[in-house]
């Protein structure tokens, strides 16, 4: 079925940075988005335009906890195959590794389901 767009009804990207929300509301548009109070907005614009966007930073924290949980998966007394949290965030693990490598990205996927 052939996609149909009205006049400026195309694709729309926005990079959303918590230094567009200034207490002297420094954003006027059509639509503001509020992503909440920072202790520390400085440190988290640099973070984000320095080191990692949220994305990275979520996808890293994913990884790292899906290779603690497949440690203490492989130990005889372990009792996390069950558990619907585990079962959750593995099926959610495989979901974005076919997302990521449909993209040609590196994904982490875990070994067992």
């Amino acid at each position: 079925m052939p996609v149909f767009k009205l006049p400026l009804s195309g694709d729309v990207v926005q990079s959303i940075y918590p230094s567009f929300f200034s207490p002297t509301g420094g954003q006027f548009g059509l639509v503001n988005i509020t992503v909440g109070q920072s202790s520390a907005p400085d440190v988290e614009k640099d973070v984000l335009s320095d080191v990692a966007g949220y994305g990275k930073q979520i996808g890293q924290i994913a990884d790292a906890l899906l290779a603690v949980v497949e440690h203490l998966e492989s130990r005889p007394d372990h009792a996390l195959a069950d558990d619907p949290a585990i079962v959750a965030f593995k099926a959610l693990m495989h979901s974005v590794a076919t997302v990521k490598e449909r993209h040609g990205r590196k994904a982490c996927r875990p070994k067992r389901r």
